[in-house]
């Protein structure tokens, strides 16, 4: 299940899905800055891509949140993991504000590489405590603010239904008007 929307020249995708199975030039990981890969979405990237992400991550330890780092994704589809921290410490309550951060270093981090797809889940969503509608809609101003150049398609990862929902509900509250992908 997936709806699409318009950003510029970007299309923004709504998919209810798994990341670690998306064929995308890099997906994002919500890391903490320790860039221990241990649950949520860190530890599927570990276990699907391999523990080689983490070795290569733990590299660049420790990562401030605002910026981001990139590793190989070992057997994943990516070519590119991207290590986007939204807390400093592994399973810490997070500000809505470190969403925004964590997002835009992403994209940052993106442009510098300059991948043409690019897959971010919800930000600080799970152990971060931040709603999946709040995240989705901090990740979306943000995506709709950005100056620098963004990537021809970024797929916002929804993990399940309800999860979706927020995601299409945090689209039409920004009136961003889509249709099915």
């Amino acid at each position: 299940m997936s709806r699409c929307f318009k950003v510029g020249g970007t299309l923004v995708e709504v998919l209810e899905g798994d990341i670690t199975q998306l064929d995308v030039d890099a997906i994002v990981n919500p890391a903490n800055s320790r860039m221990i890969m241990g649950g949520g979405v860190a530890g599927a990237i570990k276990r699907r891509g391999g523990r080689e992400i983490e070795e290569e991550a733990l590299k660049h330890a420790p990562v401030p949140v605002g910026k981001a780092v990139t590793t190989g994704a070992g057997r994943l589809r990516a070519r590119y993991v991207i290590h986007a921290p939204t807390m400093e410490m592994p399973a810490m309550r997070i500000p809505l504000e470190n969403v925004y951060k964590a997002t835009r270093a992403a994209l940052e981090e993106a442009e510098r590489l300059g991948v043409e797809s690019l897959a971010i889940p919800a930000m600080g969503a799970g152990v971060g405590g931040i709603s999946p509608r709040d995240s989705f809609r901090a990740m979306l101003e943000t995506i709709t603010s950005y100056r620098g150049r963004l990537p021809a398609r970024i797929v916002l990862v929804a993990w399940g239904r309800e999860a979706y929902e927020a995601a299409v509900d945090a689209a039409r509250s920004l009136g961003l008007e889509g249709a099915e992908c």
